[in-house]
């Protein structure tokens, strides 16, 4: 998942391109969150630091802080060198300073043109999404599922185990921070998942890298978040 913060001073329109993006990401299902949107740019980059995900960033230049736009983009560059850096900003001559800052700007998007703004705010939001897909698919192995409309890529070290639902012809999966309900069987699940996930019972299948404890005697799994699932007698001995 995405994670997506909006710094801009202005309250009234701060608030216009915190809805937009809400409503894009409702209305199309979007795999991403917005998370923080503030005026301030110290409070924004203190959010960036404890994010785990990576993120997309809404940045006005001019802040009236003693932080612009272009110092605040830096800033998150060390923190999140893959996140999407976008500028919404009445300055378009300012563009060459991301250059000098070298935070690699995917896109800017002027305020003095409204209807043209969410255009290019949701182009830019579906580009971050393709780009942040191919990315993980070549630097982490992921699980790509389809619910709803949506693709949604799971990194494989972020799941702990799939069960079956009590809806017909569905799983469930169990990351480290949501569940996902989607379409599948298990044996195909297992087939395409290969050696990382073990099936310990017909209703599960378990990532073997993630179980933080098997307690044997009562024939149940344990994971980090205090989740757990079954194991079955005919399936300990394989696990």
């Amino acid at each position: 998942m995405l994670n997506i913060f909006v710094c801009e001073d202005q309250d009234d329109q701060r608030q216009a391109i915190a809805q937009l993006i809400q409503n894009i990401i409702l209305i199309e299902e979007l795999d991403m969150k917005l998370v923080y949107d503030t005026g301030d740019p110290y409070a924004l980059l203190e959010k960036v630091t404890s994010s785990q995900n990576t993120g997309i960033y809404f940045l006005d230049i001019d802040l009236n802080s003693s932080m612009n736009g272009m110092k605040l983009a830096q800033q998150i560059r060390s923190y999140d060198p893959r996140g999407f850096i976008i500028f919404i900003t009445a300055h378009s001559e300012l563009s060459y300073m991301t250059f000098q800052y070298r935070v690699e700007a995917m896109d800017f998007v002027l305020k003095d043109n409204p209807a043209e703004a969410k255009v290019k705010i949701r182009e830019c939001l579906f580009s971050a999404m393709e780009r942040y897909t191919l990315q993980t698919n070549r630097t982490h192995k992921v699980c790509t599922i389809e619910t709803s409309g949506r693709r949604i890529c799971v990194d494989y070290d972020d799941i702990l185990f799939f069960e079956t639902s009590g809806n017909i012809h569905k799983l469930i999966l169990h990351a480290k921070d949501r569940q996902i309900e989607f379409s599948g069987t298990m044996k195909e699940l297992a087939d395409s998942l290969g050696a990382d996930f073990v099936r310990c019972h017909r209703s599960y299948l378990v990532n073997r890298h993630n179980m933080k404890e098997v307690d044997a005697k009562n024939r149940i799994i344990h994971f980090a978040n205090g989740e757990t699932c079954l194991m079955s007698t005919r399936m300990m001995k394989g696990l």
